[in-house]
C-alpha cells in the first residue's frame, strides 16, 4: 500500500501525511462523512471531496496493480518478458500504456501476419527493416508451395511489419497523442435524411476539434448517432505518425507500403475507439458531475419543516388523489376529487377539500407538478378564497420520480392497504414536509435532474449519485425516532439490515431515549455505532448533546468545557455568551486539533440546527399555466430544476421547462452555469422566444440595463442575492367554515 501513496501525492497534490492518514482510516472501515466530520485531525481537514478523489484514485490504482500483475504473469509463461520489458511494464502509470505494452503478447485471433509467419517470411520482414539489400532479389528465395511468388512473399512480409508497427507500445502512444489533440469529430446526417425535423438537426453538418468539444455537445452527438440519425467519424493527418514510424523503421518502399497498411487497417481503427472511449468516459464524468451537483441541491432544498400539509396528486380524468399528513408525514386519510368533470363535480371536489382543510388544518396544500397540475393549483386556491381560507399556502412540488416510488418495494412496506396514485399524494406532500427524507427513498436516476443519465456509464453514474446522497443525509443529520429505513439506510455506517433493525427495535420498544440506547440493538457493535452516532439527533433526550453534531466520543470534553466555566451542560448549550469565553487552545491535546474543537463550539451555539435554508413559497403566474399563453417579452418567476453546462432549465409553471442559455444567467461573462444558479433556486426571468410545435421556451436571466449588474459570481435574481432569510416560518393562522361561499 505505502507504494501508491507517492503516485497519490504527485496526482493530487496532497501531502504523504494526508493521503496515508485516508488510506487508513478507509481501510478500518471508516466512512467518507466520519472521515471528514470527525477525524479531521488525524487527514489534516481534508473535506469530503478530496477524500472521495483519494479513495477513487487508489482504487484505480489498485486496479492497476493487479492488472500489472497478471500481464506480467502472461508474459513470463510464455517466455518472452526481458528485463527491459518488465523495467517497462512495472513503471507503467496509466492503463491504456500498459495494454499497449501487452498488446503484441495478448492471445488474438489468427491474423494476416500470423500466417505469414507460419509460411516462413518472418526472415524477409526482419531483412526488409534490417536495410540491407534488395527486398525483391531476397523474397525470391522465399517463393515455395505456400508462396506463389515474389509479390506474395513481400506482401506476408508487409504483413508481419505492419502488425510489429501495430503493435509497438510507443507508436501506438504517439498515435493515440496526435489523434486526441489533432483530430477533428465530424457528423453528418445520414442518408437518406430524415423526413421529420429531429433534435440534432445542428449536427448534421457539424465538425470540431476534439480536443475543444465540451461533454454535453460530445454526449449529444453520440445519442443522435446511436438514434441512427447521425454518422460520426475521426479525421486526423497521419503525417506526423508516419514521421515517427520512419524515424524508427526507415524509409524503404516496403516499409512505406506496410505503415501506411499498418494505419488503415490496424493502428488507427484501434486508436480511434482508444480515443473515444477516453472522451467518452471524460464527458460520462463531467456529465456525472453536472448531475451529483443538480442532485446535491435538489436534496438540500429546503424543507418546509414540521407542519401538516395535504398532498394532491392531479388528475384529469381518473381524479385528484387528495391526501392529507400529520407533521411528521404520517397518512391520516384520503380522497379521490373530480374537479374538472362537470359544475356538480367540481362543487363536490370544493366540499371535499374544505372538509380536509377544516379537519387537519394543513399549513400548506402541496399540487403536483405534472399534467393538469396548474388547473389543479387553481382551482385549489380558488375553493380557499371562497372559504376564505387564503393563508393556506398552495404549492406546486416537482412530483418527478413520484411514480416510481409508489410502485416500489419501500412504498408497498409502508402503505401496503393503500392504491399507487395514493402513495404518489403521499410522496407529493412528504417531498413539500423534508425533500431529503423523501428522496432517499426514490432512485436518483428517477429525479430528472441529470443530463444524458441514460448515455453515461451507469456504474459510474449510480456511485457518484449514491456518495451524493450518502453525503447530503450525513450533513443534515437524522432524527433517528421518526426516520424511515431508507434514510437510516444511508447514515455512515448504517446499511440496508441494520436500518431494518433499528426500525424494528424501536416499534417493539418505543422511542430512543438516547444515542447510548443503540448498542442494546443486536448486532449493532462499537464500529457501527462510532460511525453513525454523530450523524443521529434525539430531540428531547435526556442528554442535550443527542441532539447535536457532537460526537459522543466529545461529550466529556464538552461537560468539561462547562464545568471549567462554573455551568452546568444544559446552561451552556446554545449559550453564545458563555461559549465565547471558551479558550479553544486549553483543551488541544494528541487526539483533539482546533479543527475538531471549532466545529464543537460552533454546534454548541446553534445545536442540531437544520443546516438547510428556510423555505420560501415559489410564485408562478396564475394565468400563465401552460406554453401557448407564455408569450416573449413577459417577466415571470420560476424555479430551477436542471443546471447543464450550457445554461439551467427553469420551470414556470406551463408543463415545459424553459432553457436560459449560459450566455443569458447574467450581465456578466459566466463559464459555470452552476456558479451562478442551483437546483431549486428561484429566479427571475424574461421569456426570449417560445417554439410551441417544438415545445421550446427560450429565457434569459440577465438584469435591465437600468436595472444595474448581477455581481460577479452571482445573479441577483437568485436566492444568493436575495439578502436574509426569514428566521422562522410564521404559526398557521387557519380557520376555515368547509361551505363558506359554496
Amino acid at each position: 500500500m505505502d507504494a501508491l501513496i507517492p503516485k497519490l501525492v504527485d496526482e493530487l497534490n496532497i501531502s504523504p501525511k494526508q493521503i496515508a492518514a485516508v488510506v487508513q482510516l478507509l481501510a478500518e472501515g471508516a466512512t467518507i462523512p466520519f472521515i471528514a466530520r470527525y477525524r479531521k485531525e488525524a487527514h489534516g481537514n481534508l473535506d469530503e471531496v478530496q477524500i472521495s478523489k483519494i479513495q477513487e484514485r487508489l482504487a484505480y490504482h489498485r486496479e492497476l496493480e493487479d492488472r500489472r500483475g497478471v500481464i506480467l504473469k502472461s508474459i513470463e509463461e510464455q517466455g518472452k518478458l526481458t528485463d527491459e520489458l518488465k523495467a517497462r511494464i512495472l513503471s507503467c502509470d496509466a492503463k491504456n500504456k500498459l495494454e499497449d505494452l501487452y498488446l503484441p503478447f495478448k492471445p488474438k485471433r489468427r491474423t494476416r501476419a500470423m500466417m505469414a509467419r507460419e509460411k516462413g517470411l518472418e526472415p524477409l520482414a526482419l531483412f526488409i527493416l534490417a536495410g540491407t539489400g534488395d527486398p525483391e532479389t531476397e523474397a525470391a528465395k522465399y517463393i515455395s508451395e505456400t508462396v506463389a511468388d515474389v509479390a506474395a512473399a513481400l506482401a506476408g512480409a508487409r504483413d508481419i511489419i505492419a502488425e510489429t508497427i501495430a503493435e509497438d507500445a510507443d507508436i501506438r502512444g504517439f498515435a493515440r497523442s496526435i489523434l486526441a489533440t489533432k483530430g477533428i469529430l465530424i457528423s453528418e446526417v445520414v442518408d437518406p435524411k430524415p423526413a421529420e425535423p429531429t433534435k440534432f438537426e445542428q449536427y448534421y453538418d457539424f465538425s470540431e476539434p476534439l480536443a475543444e468539444i465540451p461533454s454535453h455537445r460530445f454526449l449529444a452527438i453520440r445519442r443522435g448517432q446511436t438514434e441512427n440519425v447521425l454518422r460520426v467519424r475521426l479525421s486526423v493527418d497521419p503525417a506526423p505518425v508516419f514521421a515517427s514510424i520512419a524515424k524508427k523503421y526507415g524509409t524503404a518502399p516496403q516499409v512505406k507500403l506496410a505503415a501506411e497498411d499498418a494505419w488503415k487497417r490496424l493502428l488507427s481503427p484501434g486508436i480511434e475507439i482508444d480515443v473515444l472511449v477516453e472522451l467518452k468516459m471524460k464527458s460520462d464524468r463531467s456529465a456525472i458531475e453536472v448531475f451529483a451537483e443538480n442532485l446535491r441541491n435538489l436534496l438540500l432544498q429546503a424543507p418546509l419543516g414540521q407542519q401538516s400539509v395535504i398532498g394532491v396528486d392531479p388528475g384529469l380524468r381518473t381524479g385528484c388523489k387528495v391526501v392529507a399528513l400529520d407533521s411528521t408525514g404520517q397518512f391520516l386519510e384520503n380522497k379521490t376529487i373530480y374537479p374538472s368533470q362537470g359544475p356538480h363535480r367540481e362543487i363536490e371536489a370544493q366540499v371535499e377539500i374544505c372538509k380536509l382543510v377544516t379537519k387537519y388544518k394543513p399549513f400548506a396544500i402541496a399540487v403536483g407538478n405534472g399534467t393538469g397540475g396548474r388547473e389543479t393549483e387553481a382551482f385549489i386556491r380558488g375553493t380557499l378564497t371562497k372559504a376564505n381560507a387564503q393563508n393556506v399556502l398552495v404549492i406546486s412540488v416537482n412530483e418527478a420520480g413520484a411514480s416510481v416510488y409508489s410502485a416500489s418495494e419501500i412504498a408497498r412496506e409502508e402503505f401496503l392497504e393503500l392504491d399507487l396514485t395514493v402513495r404518489g399524494a403521499i410522496s407529493i406532500g412528504r417531498r413539500l414536509q423534508d425533500p431529503l427524507a423523501e428522496l432517499v427513498k426514490i432512485d436518483p436516476k428517477a429525479i430528472g435532474v441529470g443530463q444524458y443519465q441514460h448515455d453515461v456509464n451507469q456504474s459510474l453514474l449510480a456511485d457518484k449519485l449514491d456518495e451524493v446522497v450518502v453525503s447530503c443525509v450525513n450533513h443534515v443529520g437524522v432524527e433517528i425516532n421518526t426516520a424511515s429505513a431508507p434514510l437510516l439506510t444511508r447514515v455512515s455506517g448504517i446499511g440496508a439490515v441494520m436500518a431494518k433493525k433499528i426500525v424494528d427495535y424501536r416499534n417493539a420498544n418505543g422511542a430512543f431515549e438516547s444515542r447510548k440506547a443503540l448498542t442494546k440493538i443486536p448486532g449493532l457493535g462499537a464500529k457501527t455505532f462510532e460511525q453513525a452516532a454523530g450523524f443521529l439527533r434525539i430531540h428531547g433526550a435526556k442528554h442535550p448533546l443527542d441532539a447535536s453534531a457532537v460526537h459522543p466520543e466529545r461529550y466529556a470534553l464538552v461537560e468539561q468545557m462547562a464545568a471549567d466555566l462554573g455551568i452546568g451542560l444544559d446552561t451552556l448549550i446554545g449559550n453564545t455568551e458563555q461559549i465565547d469565553k471558551i479558550k479553544i487552545s486549553r483543551y488541544i491535546s494528541d487526539t483533539v486539533g482546533e479543527p475538531t474543537l471549532k466545529d464543537i463550539i460552533a454546534e454548541l451555539k446553534k445545536p442540531g440546527r437544520d443546516p438547510r435554508a428556510v423555505f420560501e413559497k415559489p410564485a408562478f403566474r396564475d394565468d400563465v399555466t401552460e406554453i401557448g399563453h407564455v408569450q416573449p417579452g413577459m417577466q415571470l418567476e420560476g424555479i430551477v430544476t436542471n443546471v447543464t453546462a450550457f445554461g439551467a432549465f427553469v420551470d414556470i409553471g406551463v408543463h415545459q421547462d424553459g432553457l436560459v442559455h449560459v450566455s443569458e444567467l447574467s450581465n456578466h461573462f459566466v463559464t459555470d452555469p452552476s456558479q451562478v444558479v442551483k437546483a431549486g433556486d428561484k429566479i427571475k426571468v424574461r421569456v426570449l422566444s417560445v417554439d410551441v410545435p417544438r415545445k421550446r421556451i427560450s429565457l434569459s436571466a440577465k438584469t435591465a440595463p437600468s436595472a444595474g449588474s448581477a455581481p460577479r459570481g452571482g445573479n441577483p435574481n437568485t436566492n444568493n442575492g436575495r439578502g436574509p432569510r426569514p428566521a422562522s416560518q410564521p404559526k398557521n393562522p387557519f380557520s376555515c367554515n368547509p361551505f363558506a361561499g359554496l
